[in-house]
């Protein structure tokens, strides 16, 4: 390499690592400005209660969170920070991985590609199954390359132990095993390695990791993968069109991706799939290798979106492989009109988490949890001797045991299924004759009257129900959620 490719290299590397700081310290800097999100609540409600596992999902994330708060302090900068920190390491796990299929150019362009979605950013900010299922999905990846293209064998056994910490973290981490198989059976140079001892120590090992999680679910009547899969399988089964879940689809993946890169990804998928089906021709081996962690995944959840509403973060471990491939694909031009685009999202995003310019009419939202608590102890100061209850299956009842140094209980309190709230160990019972204030939230917000009606479940728990006045929380001044609020008299629990 002659001494001005070396410069040029050294300036393009240094642009992309420029770029790439840069996403990542805008970030960084509107932590503290981000406030609770369930979710964040929900999951740390997890590392307080460990177990082998639990009800929603495997409990990799609650893991870290207690890792985080136990070592930092239990905050919630602490706990976005954990977010931040993990996808910061899968941000560079991908810089790794995208160096074994394209040249320095094209890596820089995926790197970049990469760190400026919008997908980044909410894992960066937002405690899901998914922030460490994409840090173990890519170091999967980068296992299984140097086992099977540079024939490290060592690299089998790492390669099943990030297989069984992503599946630890998210059931569809089982999609790194189909993809693995699906790679080696359309490969006419690596088909052998069906039958090499090494593939299936790798099987074996990642099994074996995820121990745990099969225990917990044989000790509870197998209640996570019947909650995952039940009622998803009816819905599909039904087989109802719904273009609205279609389009949503889209709209998410839009959002996610922005519109270059998404259109660039379905842009290549087609080109390949029609080559494949239509000339039956393969792609070289490693882009085959990509595309068998990305088909399964993004083309797979794509093809039940006409009958089922698939969620924004399902198709997000295609991403991985999937911008690779969109680093061979996507043009100088195009890249600059991505990150223009990407700038104007993070600045627009930025401005609502400091400044709340737009209300969000929904329970998903950072903003009043915590002001929130505050009014509910000063209820409970005023009631004396209650405990508190919520019922819309996570969201309240997580925010107020985060910041609440009292236990504040899920719907199982009046009977309805209440997700891992179940499997907390609670005895009810012990509730019996005691007072409770419930709190139900007012997603819609449109005045701040009473209900004016109660939940005939709560009569049916406790002897008399009294809506009180609603608590009103207001941000910048302005009057932004709403929760109704009702003093529910001496408890008695079903037996």
């Amino acid at each position: 390499m002659s001494s001005i490719q070396k410069i040029t290299s050294y300036y393009k590397t240094n642009k992309a690592i420029t770029w790439v700081l840069g996403f990542q310290i805008f970030r960084l800097l509107l932590l503290p400005f981000m406030g609770l999100m369930p979710q964040d609540a929900y999951y740390y409600l997890y590392g307080q209660n460990l177990s082998l596992s639990y009800f929603d999902h495997p409990g990799m994330i609650g893991y870290i969170l207690r890792a985080f708060t136990d070592t930092f302090g239990q905050t919630v900068f602490v706990v976005k920070f954990a977010d931040f920190t993990i996808t910061s390491l899968t941000i560079l796990s991908f810089y790794k991985l995208s160096c074994y299929f394209l040249s320095k150019n094209r890596q820089h362009k995926a790197f970049i590609l990469f760190a400026s979605t919008i997908f980044v950013s909410i894992l960066s900010f937002n405690s899901t199954p998914d922030v460490p299922l994409l840090l173990f999905w890519t170091l999967s990846l980068i296992c299984l390359y140097k086992a099977i293209f540079e024939e490290k064998k060592w690299f089998w056994i790492l390669g099943g132990i990030a297989m069984g910490l992503a599946f630890n973290s998210k059931y569809t981490a089982i999609l790194l095993q189909i993809g693995l198989f699906a790679f080696l059976l359309f490969s006419n140079k690596y088909r052998k390695l069906l039958f090499s001892p090494w593939l299936w120590v790798s099987i074996i090992i990642s099994v074996a990791i995820t121990f745990p999680v099969w225990y917990w679910n044989y000790k509870n009547e197998f209640a996570s993968f019947v909650f995952q899969s039940s009622a998803r399988t009816n819905s599909i089964s039904k087989f109802e069109i719904s273009p609205k879940n279609f389009f949503g689809a889209i709209g998410h993946q839009l959002f996610l991706l922005l519109p270059i890169l998404f259109l660039v990804i379905v842009t290549f998928t087609f080109k390949y799939i029609k080559r494949a089906v239509l000339k039956f021709k393969l792609p070289q081996s490693k882009t085959l290798f990509l595309l068998a962690f990305f088909v399964p995944t993004f083309v797979g959840f794509f093809l039940i979106t006409p009958i089922y509403w698939v969620k924004l973060n399902w198709m997000m471990p295609s991403y991985i492989s999937g911008i690779i491939l969109a680093g061979m694909f996507i043009s100088k031009k195009l890249l600059k009109i991505q990150i223009i685009i990407s700038i104007v999202f993070h600045v627009l995003v930025g401005l609502q988490v400091m400044f709340y310019l737009v209300p969000i009419k929904s329970d998903d939202t950072w903003v009043g949890w915590k002001e929130l608590a505050l009014e509910t102890e000063k209820l409970q100061e005023k009631y004396t001797n209650t405990f508190v209850f919520s019922n819309d299956n996570y969201k309240t009842t997580a925010c107020l045991n985060f910041f609440m140094d009292d236990k504040v209980y899920a719907q199982n309190i009046i009977g309805l299924p209440a997700l891992h709230f179940d499997y907390l160990g609670d005895n009810l019972a012990t509730l019996k004759g005691k007072n409770a204030l419930f709190i139900d939230s007012d997603k819609r917000f449109r005045d701040a009257d009473k209900k004016g009606e109660v939940n005939p479940l709560l009569t049916s728990y406790f002897k008399k129900v009294t809506e009180l006045a609603p608590i009103i929380i207001k941000i910048n001044s302005k009057e932004a959620r709403k929760f109704w609020v009702f003093y529910c008299i001496d408890y008695q629990p079903k037996k």
